[in-house]
C-alpha cells in the first residue's frame, strides 16, 4: 500500500465570524492511499489555534506516520483494529486529527475504496439525518436574516455563534427570531466558544434565557472547573460542553470529567477528540449518566464530513446534529452528500469529483 498526504486549502464563500475571529480559509490535509487500480482518503483537519495537534511539526509527523504504515503488510491493514494498534506505536494521543484521517482512510480500503466508511441505511437507503442551520458572526442584521434564511429553507433548529459582536445586538436578533417563531417552531442554540468571563457569564445567561434557547455550547474558556461544575448545576440555560472536552484521551479523565460536571450535553467533533473510536468512548459514559450528545463537524472537507456523517448514522439520533458545514467553501470536493429541507443525505445520483486536488 502507497500511502502519502496533501494538504489543500479551503476558500470559505464568506468571511466566517467566530468568537475567536474572522475565518477566510481552512487548511487541511489529505492521506491518500493507493493499492491496485484503487486509491483511497482519510482527512486530518487540524483548527488553528484550538486542536491538540495545531502544532509546527505537524507535517513532520504525517510524513512519519505515512512512512510507518507503508511499510505495513496488507493483512495488518485487513484487520479491524488496525489504527487502534498504531495509535501507541506512532505516539498519535496528542495528534486526534490523524487519528481521524486514519479511520477514515481504513474503512475506506476495508469497503473498496467505495467512500462507504459505514454501511447503514444512511448510505444504503438514503435516509437522512436531521441537522441544525448554521449561522456565523455578523452584523445583527446579517445573521437575522442568515437564520431566517436558514429556516425558509427547511431548518426547524438554528445554532447561532455568539460573543464577538455587541451583546445587546445579539439578543435583539434572538428576540426578533421569537417575535416570529415560538420555541415549538423553531429551536434556538447558541455556541459562545468560551466567549463570557466569570464577572458576566451569570447575568448575560439570564438575559439569553428570556428567548426560550434550547441550550448553549461552552459559555466561558475550558479549565475552569468551579464556575462550569455551578453553571452546568444552576444556569438558567441547559450547558453543552464543546472545547471542555478536547485533549481528555483517558477513560478514567473523560469519566470523572462527566461526574465532576455533569452537563445537560456534550458536542462531539471527531477531528478535535481523537476519531471516531474516542468518540464512542465519550458517547457511552455520557448515556450511562443521562447526558446527551450530539456529533459536529469540525470544518472538515466534503471527505472529512462524509466520514463524520456516516459514523453518526449507525446510532439512532433524536435531536439536530451539527454536519451542514459542508457548503461552506468555494473549492470543496463534490460529493454525494447533500442538505434538504433540513437534513443531510448521501444521494445516489451524484458522485465524488476529485479533480479540485490534482491542480
Amino acid at each position: 500500500m502507497k500511502v502519502y498526504w496533501k494538504k489543500y486549502v479551503l476558500q470559505f464563500g464568506f468571511p466566517a465570524g467566530t468568537s475567536r475571529g474572522v475565518l477566510h480559509t481552512k487548511d487541511t490535509w489529505f492521506l491518500i492511499g493507493e493499492h491496485l487500480d484503487k486509491v483511497f482518503y482519510g482527512e486530518c483537519g487540524p483548527l488553528k489555534g484550538l486542536s491538540p495537534d495545531d502544532t509546527p511539526d505537524f507535517e513532520e509527523k504525517l510524513s512519519a506516520v505515512c512512512h510507518h504504515i507503508h511499510q505495513r503488510s496488507l493483512p495488518a491493514w485487513e484487520t479491524d483494529a488496525f489504527v487502534e494498534s498504531l495509535i501507541p506505536e506512532l505516539d498519535l494521543t496528542s495528534f486526534p486529527s490523524i487519528v481521524m484521517g486514519l479511520e477514515t482512510l481504513h474503512h475506506d480500503f476495508l469497503t473498496g475504496g467505495q467512500r462507504i466508511i459505514y454501511r447503514t441505511p444512511f448510505t444504503t437507503q438514503g435516509f437522512a439525518i436531521p441537522i441544525n442551520g448554521l449561522v456565523w458572526m455578523n452584523e445583527a442584521e446579517q445573521m437575522l436574516a442568515q437564520a431566517l434564511q436558514k429556516i425558509k429553507a427547511g431548518f426547524s433548529c438554528i445554532k447561532i455563534k455568539v460573543g464577538a459582536i455587541d451583546f445587546e445586538k445579539e439578543c435583539w436578533v434572538l428576540q426578533e427570531l421569537r417575535d416570529r417563531y415560538s420555541e415549538q417552531e423553531v429551536t434556538l442554540r447558541l455556541d459562545a466558544n468560551g466567549a463570557f468571563t466569570e464577572a458576566n457569564v451569570w447575568e448575560r445567561l439570564e438575559r439569553l434565557s428570556m428567548y426560550d434557547i434550547h441550550s448553549i455550547e461552552q459559555p466561558i474558556q475550558p479549565g475552569q472547573g468551579e464556575i462550569m461544575r455551578s453553571l452546568c448545576k444552576d444556569a438558567p440555560i441547559d450547558i453543552a460542553l464543546d472545547e471542555e472536552l478536547i485533549g481528555i484521551h483517558h477513560r478514567e479523565a473523560k469519566q470523572n470529567l462527566l461526574e465532576a460536571l455533569h452537563p445537560s450535553y456534550i458536542i462531539l467533533k471527531p477531528t478535535l477528540l481523537g476519531g471516531f473510536g474516542a468518540c464512542s468512548e465519550w458517547i457511552e459514559l455520557a448515556e450511562h449518566r443521562g447526558i446527551e450528545w450530539w456529533i459536529t463537524s469540525a470544518l472538515e472537507s466534503n471527505i472529512g464530513l462524509n466520514a463524520i456523517t456516516q459514523y453518526t448514522s449507525t446510532y439512532r439520533v433524536h435531536v439536530p446534529q451539527g454536519l451542514g458545514t459542508g457548503s461552506l467553501y468555494l473549492n470543496n470536493i463534490p460529493s454525494p452528500l447533500e442538505v434538504v429541507n433540513g437534513t443531510i443525505r448521501y444521494s445516489k445520483n451524484e458522485s465524488w469529483d476529485y479533480n479540485m486536488l490534482n491542480n
